[in-house]
């Protein structure tokens, strides 16, 4: 025989959407309110209406008490059913609708009853503490039922007690009050609970809009999506609330921007100090793919404003690539530079071999001597003044490209660089910059010239490079220190306005400063300041580094 199958168990399936769950958990709520409310509210509406009927039974025996015709008649008549004492009670029984008053004498004998029969018999329930002078209130029953009843003295004109009156409410009528408020309480609630499901709705719908109708398992897999998103891309992503503030980092943005959680929460300004990346960043700046420098880092933002009012902006680290343009450029003028030399050469052989034809020995080994001369003076000259062999072999290298350019690069006579340098690397990239700057802005010009002048005092470095271009107009002085700035087409492989900005931000990581300025004979003089730069005469230089005539950190600019 096969196993009997498991009894299957009924489970309650709740909707997915959280529009429907928000709903049907904020109506159960609603009607668990309404139910409780009402539940709250009969508890004590029954203690208060047995309460309200004891009172005003009370209310009408101190009434009946308090009339002296009932005390003398019930001390000078006997108890009949036809008796004044009867009569009396009976009208005020009519004209307050009591079950009962009843009226007795001091040995609990009614002299009054609604049934005569009842008249002349002692009374059902103990009558003592009535007759001891006290207010008694109670719920009780007797030979007409159970009643809400109040019990006071019967007085004569001296205050001496000669009976009681006992008055009692039929709790019937107690009761049917209590039955006939719970329909409208059950109104009442029931208009509370239609009030609270159309919140409910209202704001289900305001929910199912700002979730777009999603389901609570969707909204866990989008937030463990985007937290592994956020964390495992390549680039920086920087989430911010409506004032500007910082509300998420993910692990790349810590990285180029160089701050850690305790950004999360404070301003841009606050976190990342006045300047162009927080401008970027806060949306100051417009436009896309804006080019900014942070350290010793290019990068490239972009920023998207939200439904919130906040923004999401994504930075990329473009220093590589920026470096890799760059060297492509270097390399570009070097091949123009060997090609032409190449060129230059063949024309000087063929100069050589026409005074070789001629036999005219001593032109060609005076013609030989004064070429290899030049090339070979300009090399020692360089090596003289500038002992450090990276910066040495890059102003080489800028002379022989300046040479193909039309363009007279020297050395002033005040030149001198002792093997000292602390970062030889940082330094090959502020004069690479600027001597490409001064190259391309007096390549064309006639009596085309830039002279570079490097000396040092102690431990600081001063870097002037003048050219006979035209010059930086005062009004935009600053300007061109600004990242993204520049007066030049772009090139198709890299962004312009980064070289003269990283000029600036290398000379004032050392404390020093960058700035431009009128040279005396026209054309621009920049002056770049680094205090820091050497290390003190008896100590070896903290940093060394393989000559390399093309070697840059971030390669030159050519903003102005």
């Amino acid at each position: 025989m096969s196993p009997t199958p498991p009894a299957r168990r009924l489970r309650l399936h709740l909707p997915r959407r959280m529009f429907a769950q928000v709903l049907l958990m904020q109506v159960a709520i609603a009607a668990g309110v309404a139910v409780l409310a009402t539940g709250l509210f009969l508890a004590p509406l029954s203690d208060q209406l047995d309460d309200q009927a004891m009172r005003r039974a009370l209310a009408i025996a101190q009434t009946t008490a308090a009339q002296p015709q009932i005390a003398e008649d019930l001390t000078d008549t006997p108890a009949t059913a036809g008796g004044p004492v009867q009569r009396e009670a009976e009208r005020i029984r009519t004209a307050t609708k009591a079950e009962y008053i009843v009226v007795m004498d001091r040995r609990g004998v009614r002299w009054s009853h609604p049934t005569p029969s009842e008249i002349g018999r002692l009374v059902s329930t103990d009558p003592g503490q009535a007759l001891a002078g006290h207010d008694v209130m109670q719920i009780d029953s007797g030979t007409l039922g159970r009643t809400a009843r109040g019990k006071v003295p019967l007085r004569d004109g001296d205050g001496k007690i000669v009976g009681a009156v006992s008055v009692g409410i039929a709790y019937d009528s107690v009761r049917a009050r209590l039955l006939h408020a719970i329909p409208g309480l059950f109104a009442y609630a029931g208009g509370a609970l239609a009030v609270g499901a159309l919140a409910a709705w209202l704001i289900s719908r305001r929910v199912q809009r700002q979730t777009r109708d999603l389901a609570f398992s969707d909204i866990s897999a989008l937030l463990a999506e985007r937290e592994a998103m956020l964390h495992g891309i390549r680039e920086g992503v920087v989430a911010l609330d409506r004032g500007g503030r910082i509300r998420l980092l993910n692990d790349e943005a810590r990285r180029l921007l160089g701050i850690g959680d305790e950004a999360v929460g404070r301003s841009l300004d606050e976190a990342l100090g006045e300047g162009r990346t927080a401008d970027v960043l806060a949306g100051r700046v417009t436009g896309t793919d804006l080019l900014t420098v942070r350290g010793q880092r290019v990068l490239v933002a972009n920023r998207m404003p939200t439904d919130d009012g906040g923004a999401v902006a994504t930075l990329r680290d473009r220093t590589e690539l920026e470096q890799l343009g760059r060297e492509l450029d270097s390399t570009r003028g070097l091949i123009d530079a060997l090609r032409a030399q190449d060129h230059e050469h063949a024309n000087r052989m063929h100069t050589v071999l026409g005074l070789l034809e001629l036999e005219m020995y001593d032109d060609a080994v005076e013609f030989v001597g004064e070429v290899v001369g030049d090339h070979r003076a300009t090399a020692e000259q360089v090596a003289e003044r500038i002992q450090d062999p990276l910066l040495a072999a890059l102003l080489v290298g800028k002379a022989t490209v300046a040479a193909e350019r039309g363009v007279a690069l020297s050395l002033a006579d005040r030149t001198g660089l002792p093997d000292r340098l602390i970062d030889p690397r940082g330094l090959v990239t502020i004069v690479g910059n600027l001597v490409d700057n001064a190259l391309d802005a007096t390549a064309g010009t006639p009596h085309a010239r830039v002279e570079v002048e490097l000396q040092a005092e102690g431990r600081t470095a001063t870097l002037r490079v003048r050219d006979t271009g035209p010059g930086i107009p005062e009004a935009q002085r600053e300007l061109i220190f600004t990242e993204g700035w520049s007066t030049k087409q772009r090139p198709a492989h890299r962004e312009r306005g980064i070289g003269l900005p990283l000029v600036r931000r290398l000379a004032e990581r050392q404390g020093g400063s960058a700035t431009v300025g009128e040279a005396a004979g026209g054309g621009a003089e920049f002056t770049a300041v680094l205090p820091e730069a050497l290390a003190e005469a008896d100590l070896e230089p903290a940093l060394t580094v393989p000559s390399d005539p093309h070697a840059h950190t971030v390669a030159e600019e050519e903003s102005r």
